[in-house]
């Protein structure tokens, strides 16, 4: 009897498009940082950039409409060129589960090019995220216009949509900050927004999260929340947990969300309380009603650390539209001086652990830094409060949530 062999593959197929020159700079980072289980792909309508990408694909869309000189600030001209190269778009989508689009806003392959493939994605039954920044206001009107266009029309094509405004940078550098560590700190979100998710999936842990959960959670969901945070010391699990909550660069909060998926990741002193307090924090203000979907990975590598990854979606659409689209045109003094408080780690304190973190940081902490950490935060819209410290601990009982319970049985 011949062997029978099934032609159902068992691991989900992850790739990651970026496109233009942010999205090109972005996944060259992500290559460099190592971020495993996905395939790269770099999309341009400029030829010259394309030939540096560090993607192990490569697609030079509107050959015939750009000649391989780029798109200027024209989407038009991007769109159009996406539209010539569609049958390539096609090809090198063959196969895929799970696609990441990622781009900077503002200029015209990337705001003209990403919404053509991600139509194309969606039309091909992909689940499809895109992970774009929003230009600077110092870029001024006319990029700031395109973006917003731009972000309208891919909004409407995308499962789910994470948006980073540059401005944000902001709030966690000062003057002294080189401007290539700048812009690394806008990449590291975008790394860390498709690490995030795709670790979900190809970690196996303790506790599952597969490709079944995060389409679950991010189908059709709109905008979306996505954070990281590690840290040590005997508060980690609550250090973690606010850091992946509370990013001063992402452009929502984690309040009123209706789909929770986190993972927490620790080596073998990771604790159930720990597990608890984390948990806790991350789904206090979410909806009463939310989806929450609870992963757990046994991860030696991480020693004394914690590290919590999570997606949050499901936003009242109205909010999140009016975030999105808000621009602030008030005058803005970057580099005023920050008061600092009492409880604010100084470089002195924190450690060479590549892991570590400010105690109060709420930066999305990476595995692999190569950004400088900042000395004091700024807390994002909404911070979760510190809940206060019980006095009678022998009494109290480990409250466990019931979604962790049941994952228990």
């Amino acid at each position: 009897m011949p062997e029978f062999k099934p032609e159902i593959e068992t691991f989900a197929k992850i790739k990651v498009v970026g496109v233009g020159g942010g999205g090109g700079a972005a996944i060259n980072r992500m290559i460099a940082s190592e971020v495993k289980g996905v395939e790269y792909i770099a999309v341009n309508t400029d030829l010259q950039a394309l030939q540096n990408s560090l993607a192990q694909q490569k697609i030079h869309v509107g050959r015939t409409t750009t000649r391989g000189l780029g798109a200027g600030m024209d989407p038009s001209l991007g769109r159009k060129s996406a539209e010539e190269s569609q049958n390539e778009i096609r090809e090198m989508l063959k196969g895929t589960d799970l696609l990441f689009i990622t781009c900077g806003l503002g200029g015209g392959t990337g705001t003209g090019v990403s919404p053509v493939i991600a139509e194309i994605s969606r039309e091909m039954g992909i689940l499809t995220i895109a992970v774009v920044t929003k230009p600077f206001s110092f870029e001024g009107g006319p990029r700031r216009r395109i973006a917003e266009e731009g972000l309208k029309d891919l909004s409407s094509k995308v499962d789910t949509l994470i948006t980073i405004p540059n401005d944000r940078i902001w709030q966690i550098i000062d003057k002294k900050t080189p401007l290539i560590e700048a812009f690394r700190v806008v990449d590291e979100v975008l790394r860390q927004g498709v690490q995030g998710i795709s670790e979900l999936i190809t970690l196996p842990g303790l506790i599952n999260v597969d490709f079944a959960d995060v389409r679950a959670i991010m189908k059709s969901s709109g905008s979306a929340l996505m954070g990281m945070g590690i840290a040590s010391g005997d508060n980690r699990a609550i250090e973690a947990a606010k850091a992946a909550v509370s990013s001063p660069l992402l452009e929502i909060s984690v309040e009123g969300a209706k789909g929770i998926l986190f993972t927490i990741a620790g080596g073998e002193n990771l604790t159930m309380y720990e597990v608890s307090e984390a948990a806790k924090i991350i789904t206090e203000s979410v909806d009463p009603d939310a989806k929450i979907i609870f992963g757990a990975v046994n991860d030696e590598k991480l020693k004394d650390n914690i590290k919590i990854t999570v997606v949050a979606t499901g936003f009242d659409e109205k909010i999140t539209k009016d975030n999105l689209l808000k621009v602030n045109h008030e005058p803005v003094n970057y580099f005023q001086a920050r008061p600092e408080d009492d409880d604010v780690k100084h470089d002195d304190d924190v450690t060479n652990n590549p892991f570590s973190a400010p105690a109060i940081s709420e930066v999305p902490v990476s595995s692999s830094r190569s950004m400088r950490e900042p000395s004091q935060v700024r807390p994002s819209a909404k911070p979760i409060q510190r809940e206060p410290e019980s006095t009678d601990s022998d009494d109290d009982e480990l409250d466990i949530p019931a979604f962790i319970r049941k994952k228990m049985m």
